[in-house]
């Protein structure tokens, strides 16, 4: 890659990273695309500056995309890139206007969520053994609070001790770019989170960390921990094709809008931007009308 381009990319990724929040996964995913595409245009056309891209060299880089059947969502992910990094450029006033003003993002067909039905997660409840270890304690309550919360896995392994508010019934959650968000909590959890503490604080060398999750070494939760826990615990109740942290997420937030929850609320509780990405719950809860429906209408 040309050293103009090297110059212009970290300064945008330390955006991302320092005024924006994004994840490191997403900053990762950003480096990526951009120089992917910065390396086919150093191939293909010899490394323009700048200012001198045009949208004919971003409609051919995604036409030899389109090429190798990449799918609409990850082509979709490569243009949120590139419109964010020149969008960024035109904002410093390297650009007076960005070359992807006229790129339209392919549509995706939108698969409704995987969920897990109240049976089930009851049944899983039901099944969990009364924990004796301290993985066991770990392992229980780390699904409990996804079910109870519909917290991403990230929120999960770095939420606090301090983000409890035993007071108020509620937890603190910190989201998608540093964003906050207020989650009323059960008392039968706050019981268990609690009691987890305080066994915590007598038996468990947590050392420096404040993270709420720990494993009996006194160390944070890491992702891939609490992914095998859920797949193995879920795979006890379901046959879904996926077992995931973010099923439990789909799962909260399908039983609340399958039981009468408004959907602006759970909007808030699951941390989203826009109640756009919230509609595709409503899903589930015409299924239920539907059959509420067969079951109860003379005609149906």
């Amino acid at each position: 890659m040309s050293t103009p381009y090297l110059n212009q990319l970290q300064p945008f990724l330390d955006y991302l990273r320092f005024e924006k929040r994004y994840s490191h996964h997403t900053l990762i995913s950003y480096q990526n695309d951009l120089e992917q595409f910065f390396q086919y245009l150093k191939s293909q056309f010899d490394g323009p500056e700048l200012k001198d891209i045009k949208v004919v060299f971003v409609r051919s880089w995604l036409a030899e995309m389109r090429g190798e059947n990449m799918l609409p969502k990850s082509l979709n992910r490569k243009i949120s890139s590139l419109k964010s990094f020149f969008k960024y450029q035109v904002r410093l006033g390297e650009l007076s206007q960005s070359p992807m003003t006229t790129i339209v993002s392919p549509k995706v067909k939108k698969r409704l969520p995987s969920f897990v039905t109240q049976d089930d997660m009851q049944k899983l409840k039901e099944t969990i053994p009364e924990p004796g270890s301290w993985k066991e304690k770990t392992d229980k309550i780390l699904l409990e609070i996804l079910y109870n919360t519909g917290m991403r896995l990230s929120e999960l392994v770095n939420l606090k001790e301090h983000h409890i508010d035993f007071g108020n019934g509620q937890l603190k959650v910190l989201g998608k770019g540093n964003k906050e968000r207020i989650i009323p909590v059960s008392k039968e959890l706050l019981n268990e989170i609690g009691a987890y503490i305080n066994e915590k604080s007598l038996g468990i060398e947590s050392g420096a960390t404040d993270n709420l999750l720990v494993n009996s070494k006194g160390k944070p939760l890491y992702s891939k921990y609490v992914y095998l826990v859920v797949k193995n615990n879920l795979s006890t109740v379901t046959t879904l094709q996926k077992r995931s942290p973010h099923v439990l997420r789909h799962t909260f937030a399908t039983h609340l809008t399958n039981n009468g929850a408004d959907l602006n609320a759970v909007k808030e509780l699951l941390g989203h931007s826009s109640l756009a990405a919230t509609q595709v719950y409503t899903h589930n809860t015409i299924d239920k009308l539907k059959d509420i429906y067969k079951s109860a209408h003379p005609k149906a």
